[in-house]
């Protein structure tokens, strides 16, 4: 589980005569990651494509241009079915639907010139005043637009090159008739004298026609254009419902054969002879095996060449024979040294083992790190997609999905704790496994429906449902108000506090035992001075802070003891320590470290900043407060989103239902129907706040308190859930990625894309 799924490295030898059968035998399998040939073994260069493969390439270029024109989706239609002549009604389909595209371009750029002719004749249409009488004069300027009237009217009476002029109004449209003053040109003297104002000009449409008539006219083009159109959009539609299957069908077949057509290209070839080389999950080997045995026998020769080890220098364990161009071996043992053929210059050769540089017997194949594939328990699956938002992990580190899993879901469900959230969080998440076909979004939807199963769980022992605790309705329920947020109870806040803090501690400390297996890899000195250090400072640091070791020690005087320096609830003497108090769910009998554990602590804290310094110099001595104290109280982050939540939840709820305050301050909502003093028990109660369903004592002012309280608890609680989402759930990831991925995630692994193809449209 925290080691991806094992890989082995195999050949596939054989004559170019097979490589068609093996090719189709192994895209069938779909198990083989295949590598890509890098061009350096001596004679061996790139395969070509398979004859054909620019004619496949052509028609699936021609079938996904139909899909797109006819909008096309897998969704729309049921898989078809693949017919002898095939081909030609391809053809039918392409000529039918380019000539109705064309119709329909056609038509729709009819459609826009027509809509612009409208845009233009409109504001003519608001005048009222023939077109013909707006242009053609030599002796006075004519202008129409859009502006204010006033101040069109001040500008002209101000003009100097104006001798005369008239204006005509509808709405905010102006037609201005204008004469120049003596000796001057009519031309342009309006657009002059209106160069300082805002006025938008208008070009007059090019028709003897009334602005109404030709507006009737322009209506009735666009009413035919959009019949037109909504006709040839009818055809294509059939034509979808009709050809869509036969395309999806036709486009995968073709997608697979490109696939296979081009898959030479990642081959090592001669003129006779190919050498495929990919990675496949060892549990499959027997299978790729069998299947190409039974596909061309004795033809190919397949070998494992290496069973990755989940170390950076994993050592090969089998060989693979390559045949020569004239049919007998590439090389012979002297020529297989891939150093010496590197120091002369030359490309390093193939051998009779196949081989790679970095095998132990000098044998040369592709040199790469495995894919990885991650192999987890299937609750645990939906969050590979959190792991891989970061990156793959690389083949030879632990996978942390396993640990997210059962991290993240239970924090966040801790931080909101709450009956009804929880199962308005589990809703949308199955909502968005079942109704969006998406990987990514059942993964989220899965990742939510844990999240709110947790957030159940916490609500129940908070005894939590949208705010309100069950008790303070009279429903008493095994286990629930085991525990309290501390909203009304400063003490369990200190408890979540150092709860959140030894929560932080575990999960660093799991970050850097793995950050410490990883580091191994480079040897044990350098998993010692890179990792371990920083576990001997971490928790050394709070060991000592969890101690009754006095000040003196830090040099703050030997008058000073660790209760004076050191708060009462992490190492005070019996009910002071929040570990040690019947007050809570569970009295774990902890008030600190004996002084001597604190010594110990101190050493090794120091012990383990020397390593830092060493191993990492000035960069980790710089680091050392931010990793040993900073990252361990960046989980108070839990209590703070705990408290928040709660609060506002609570407000919403004051709001709504107002509250009475009992002698020992608890707050009881004023809920309709639940008497305060019969869940108090005490009728000494004092109104503190009047909520809004309490308004007043008319029928109209009861009534609008009621909706308004409906309102606000609908919606407030809404805000909250949704809140939730963003501050749980975001400064969970931030925990994980920053403080605990920091410990020993490096990630950039090769994903597993085996070659093949699952086919969907295939009706079988």
């Amino acid at each position: 589980m925290l080691r991806p799924e094992q890989m082995s490295k195999i050949s596939v030898t054989g004559s170019k005569g097979v490589m068609p059968t093996v090719i189709e035998t192994i895209h069938e399998l779909n198990l083989v990651h295949l590598s890509d040939y890098d061009g350096t073994w001596e004679g061996f260069e790139n395969g070509n494509p398979m004859e054909g493969a620019d004619n496949v390439s052509e028609k699936l270029v021609t079938v996904r241009a139909l899909e797109s024109t006819l909008d096309l989706s897998a969704d729309d239609v049921a898989p078809g079915t693949l017919v002898d002549d095939w081909e030609a009604r391809l053809e039918r389909v392409r000529t039918r639907v380019n000539e109705l595209d064309d119709e329909r371009s056609e038509v729709r750029e009819q459609l826009r010139q027509v809509e612009e002719r409208l845009d233009r004749v409109g504001p003519f249409a608001e005048l009222g005043i023939d077109l013909d009488l707006l242009s053609g004069y030599e002796h006075v300027d004519v202008l129409v637009g859009e502006g204010a009237p006033e101040e069109v009217d001040a500008v002209l009476d101000n003009a100097e090159e104006i001798g005369a002029y008239e204006t005509f109004t509808g709405g905010d449209i102006v037609a201005i008739v204008a004469s120049p003053a003596e000796g001057d040109e009519p031309a342009g003297i309006i657009d002059d004298a209106l160069v300082g104002i805002e006025f938008n000009r208008y070009a007059v449409p090019d028709t003897e026609k009334s602005p109404q008539e030709y507006v009737s006219e322009l209506e009735e083009r666009k009413a035919t254009l959009e019949d037109e159109l909504d006709a040839t959009d009818a055809e294509l539609g059939e034509i979808k419902l009709e050809e869509g299957g036969f395309l999806l069908r036709i486009e995968e077949e073709l997608r697979i054969e490109a696939q296979r057509a081009d898959a030479p290209l990642q081959f090592a070839t001669t003129r006779r002879a190919f050498i495929a080389e990919g990675w496949i999950p060892s549990g499959e080997y027997d299978e790729l095996v069998t299947s190409l045995n039974d596909a061309v026998g004795d033809s190919v020769e397949i070998e494992e060449l290496e069973r990755a080890e989940y170390d950076r220098h994993g050592a090969p364990t089998h060989s693979a024979p390559v045949p020569a161009e004239e049919g007998g071996v590439v090389g012979d043992e002297e020529d297989t040294d891939e150093t010496a053929a590197e120091e002369d210059g030359e490309k390093p050769k193939a051998a009779t083992d196949g081989g790679t540089a970095n095998r132990d017997d000098g044998a040369v194949t592709m040199d790469e790190d495995p894919p990885v594939v991650l192999d987890n328990l299937t609750p645990a699956k939906p969050f590979e997609m959190m792991v891989q938002m970061v990156s793959q992990p690389k083949y030879r580190e632990l996978d942390p999905t396993l640990l997210v899993f059962l991290t993240f879901p239970a924090a966040f469900g801790f931080m909101i704790g709450d009956i009804g959230y929880g199962i308005l969080y589990m809703a949308m998440g199955w909502a968005c496994w079942k109704f969006f076909d998406s990987d990514a979004m059942s993964a989220i939807g899965s990742i939510a429906v844990w999240a709110g199963g947790f957030t159940v769980f916490f609500g129940y022992l908070f005894d939590d449902i949208f705010g309100v605790h069950m008790a303070d309705l009279g429903l008493y329920l095994p286990l629930a108000g085991s525990l309290s947020k501390g909203i009304q109870t400063v003490e369990w806040v200190l408890l979540w506090a150092v709860v959140s803090v030894i929560f932080g501690l575990v999960h660093l400390n799991i970050g850097l035992i793995i950050g410490f297996i990883n580091e191994l890899d480079h040897g044990l000195k350098a998993a010692i001075f890179e990792k371990f250090s920083w576990i001997l400072a971490l928790n050394g640091l709070f060991i000592w802070i969890f101690s009754h070791q006095d000040a003196g020690t830090l040099g703050l005087g030997p008058d000073l003891t660790a209760a004076e320096y050191k708060p009462p609830f992490l190492v005070g003497s019996g009910e002071e320590a929040v570990l040690h108090s019947s007050d809570y769910f569970m009295d774990l009998g902890f008030a600190g470290f004996p002084e001597l554990v604190g010594v110990i602590g101190l050493v090794a804290f120091l012990v383990g900043f020397v390593m830092v310094a060493v191993g990492e110099g000035i960069a980790g001595v710089a680091e050392t407060p931010a990793w040993a104290f900073g990252h361990v109280l960046s989980y108070l982050r839990i209590v703070a989103v705990l408290l928040a939540k709660g609060v506002m939840a609570f407000v919403v709820n004051l709001l709504v239902f107002g509250a009475y305050e009992a002698p020992n301050g608890y707050m009881y909502f004023d809920i309709p129907g639940v008497g305060a003093e019969t869940v108090a028990g005490t009728g000494d109660l004092s109104q503190q706040f009047v909520g809004l369903i309490h308004l007043g004592d008319g029928i109209a002012l009861s009534a609008l308190g009621i909706i308004l309280g409906v309102i606000v608890f609908v919606v407030g609680h809404i805000v909250v859930l949704l809140l939730g989402i963003t501050a749980a759930g975001i400064q969970m990831l931030r925990l994980e990625y920053v403080e605990f991925f920091q410990k020993f995630y490096e990630g950039g692994g090769e994903e597993y894309e085996p070659f093949g193809d699952d086919r969907t449209h295939t009706a079988d």
